[in-house]
């Protein structure tokens, strides 16, 4: 399962915009996909308040991981693209 770590770029943080982003992408992706702190548990990417409970902040790193799957790679850039973007500019 491919992962890679991202640091969330929003500076109002992982919510509102962003998050609502990230979780249509997720739910879209065919495959499970998780988000979490490195080094804690990760959550279900695709549920709005599992994402809304992480409280990430501007400047936190989040691990992505995506489900093993044809288009894991490419689903994974997408995901950590959104949460590298800041979306309140």
């Amino acid at each position: 399962m491919p992962s890679q770590v991202v640091t969330v770029a929003s500076t109002v943080g992982l919510h509102a915009r962003p998050a609502s982003l990230l979780i249509k992408a997720a739910g879209a992706a065919g495959v499970p996909v998780t988000i979490g702190r490195v080094g804690e548990p990760a959550v279900n990417a695709a549920s709005m308040l599992s994402v809304l409970a992480l409280g990430a902040k501007h400047g936190d790193e989040l691990e992505i991981t995506v489900g093993d799957g044809p288009d894991a790679e490419s689903i994974l850039a997408s995901l950590v693209e959104i949460v590298a973007t800041n979306h309140d500019g």
